[in-house]
């Protein structure tokens, strides 16, 4: 088991990232109504493959799209406390997304 951390800022944003082998674009964006941040991920090509995934805690964040073999699992946690999900100010200091590889 392999974790990569994504390097994110605590702002909507945008980035293009192999994860598994393949090269994605993922979208990041802060819902304020729900204070929380959703992410899409998309192709090479800007095609949408998975969009508004919640950035919860506890769970690998892909499981329900294993058909779609991205090549491991993203998790989202908060250092210092697992259970807290990544915050609008916090995201990318201490709120992380995580690819995890196995091999």
């Amino acid at each position: 088991m392999t974790p990569y951390r994504i390097p994110l800022t605590s702002s909507q944003q945008q980035l293009g990232i192999s994860l598994g082998g393949t090269v994605y674009t993922l979208t990041l964006n802060f819902n304020s109504n729900a204070n929380s941040w959703t992410l899409d991920i998309a192709d090479q090509s800007g095609n949408n493959i998975v969009t508004g995934i919640a950035l919860v805690t506890g769970c690998d964040l892909l499981g329900q799209y294993g058909y779609l073999n991205f090549g491991g699992s993203l998790v989202a946690m908060t250092d210092y406390d697992t259970d807290a999900v990544p915050t609008y100010s916090n995201l990318g200091d201490n709120g992380n997304l995580y690819f995890i590889t196995v091999p």
